[in-house]
Formats: structure tokens, sequence, C-alpha cells
């Protein structure tokens, strides 16, 4: 029996469904990625060179359309996979200890949509990786998969219990944390005062924590017009990526 508030048609958090071309050829491309099942019509699976092992159900748009969530964009293709296993902060650190790329931190970003977007400008910019904390971010999902656009597979997802903790741990790796937020006169460019930053980043609307921006070394805005009090959590990431981006370059 499925748990209240639960759609089926979603898969599980132990067995997530993904749709659409980009995520679960993405998915099927990853080596770390177990993929157990996979549905498509004939048309989107006939140019594939899919694996024996795999269980491939091939099905019309329509049925596929009653595995997933009501009007997903599938394109013809549904698959059922694992998550990928658990990345430690200390293993992530340890990958960008001979490089400068970002790291993002995102302080109780719940909304699939906004994760799967950070993902895909993580994934454009060639962040590190992303950390947010384990009870307060979503589960590996189809929206957060085909948002994503194959980012999923290939950014870094480390999940944390205590984001403090993650935050003093990435300082003592030489990480300069940047907090963004609206309430400050400190622009992000006049912020970024180290060759290694973390960004770090709240929650849609209410912003990041208080003890979350303890945490941090400066707290710093994006220079957005006074005719708009704020940007949407993924776009202030995409931007604040590309500013990384173009002081490494």
């Amino acid at each position: 029996m499925a748990r209240r508030g639960h759609r089926p048609s979603q898969g599980s958090p132990q067995r997530p469904r993904f749709w659409g071309r980009h995520a679960v050829l993405a998915a099927l491309a990853n080596p770390e990625r177990t993929v157990r099942k996979l549905w498509g019509t004939h048309e989107a699976l006939s140019q594939l060179d899919l694996p024996s092992t795999l269980t491939v159900t091939y099905a019309e748009a329509a049925d596929l359309g009653r595995l997933v969530p009501s009007d997903a964009p599938h394109q013809g293709m549904v698959a059922e996979v694992d998550p990928l296993e658990d990345i430690w902060l200390g293993d992530l650190i340890e990958r960008g200890r001979s490089d400068t790329r970002p790291l993002l931190v995102l302080d109780q970003v719940t909304d699939p949509h906004n994760v799967g977007a950070i993902l895909r400008s993580a994934a454009a910019f060639d962040a590190l990786g992303i950390v947010t904390q384990d009870r307060h971010a979503p589960p590996e999902s189809g929206t957060v998969a085909r948002t994503a656009s194959g980012a999923l597979e290939i950014v870094p997802w480390v999940r944390v219990v205590n984001l403090a903790r993650a935050l003093e741990e990435i300082a003592e790796a030489g990480y300069w944390r940047i907090g963004l937020t609206g309430n400050t006169d400190l622009t992000l460019d006049q912020a970024m005062g180290s060759d290694k930053v973390a960004l770090v980043l709240g929650a849609e609307g209410e912003g990041m924590r208080q003890n979350t921006a303890a945490h941090c070394d400066t707290l710093a805005r994006l220079p957005i017009s006074d005719q708009i009090e704020s940007l949407n959590v993924s776009n202030a990431a995409a931007i604040a990526l590309y500013a990384a981006a173009t002081r490494r370059s």
C-alpha cells in the first residue's frame, strides 16, 4: 500500500522513477547508477544500445503516462533506478584539493524543481558539487532528474546531518564561505576574496537560517535592481556560479 500523500506513479525514495530523454539516458550512461527497469516506446528505444541484463518493457505513450505524475513529459522513456551511493563531504573536498572549483551549500532548499535547476547550473559552470542537509532537501526523484537534465548523474551531491558542522569542515579545507542574502551592502563581486569559495544559499522565501549565516565568512548580495525584491534561489545560484566561473577564468 502506498504511503499517505505518496503517488505510486512517482516510484519511491528507494526506487525512484526517472522520465524524459536526458534524465533516462544520463542514468543509463552513469556506471555508478543501477537502472532496474526501463519502459519505453519502440520509437524512443529503437536507436539505443541497451544491456541484455536490463529489464525492458515496450509500451505505448499513454501507458507510460500512467507510470509517472500527471502531465510529466516522459518523451517515451521511463526508468526505475536505485539512488546513487552516498558521498562523504571529506571525499568531495579531497577531490577539489588541487583545483578552485566552487562548492554550493544549500540551506533547507526543499523544492525539487529548484534543486534540479541548481544541479544543472552546477554542471554548466563546473562546480565541485552541492551540499545539502539530509532532512531538509528533496530525495532523488523524477522531478529532480528531469529538471537537472542529466546533471544529477555528474554533479556530486553530499547530504550531511548538520550543516553548521559541514561549513566548519569546508572552512578548514580553505574555502571562503560566502552567504548570499539581500540584507547587506557588500556585493558578491566584492566578497570574492579567495581562490576557493563556497557559495551558501538559503531556502525559498525565508533565506538562510541565522546559524547558517553565522558560519559564513562574509555575507554578500547580488546587485539586482530595486524594482524586484529577490530572485528565485535557482536563478541566484546560476548567477553566483557564473560570477565564480568568471573570476576563475
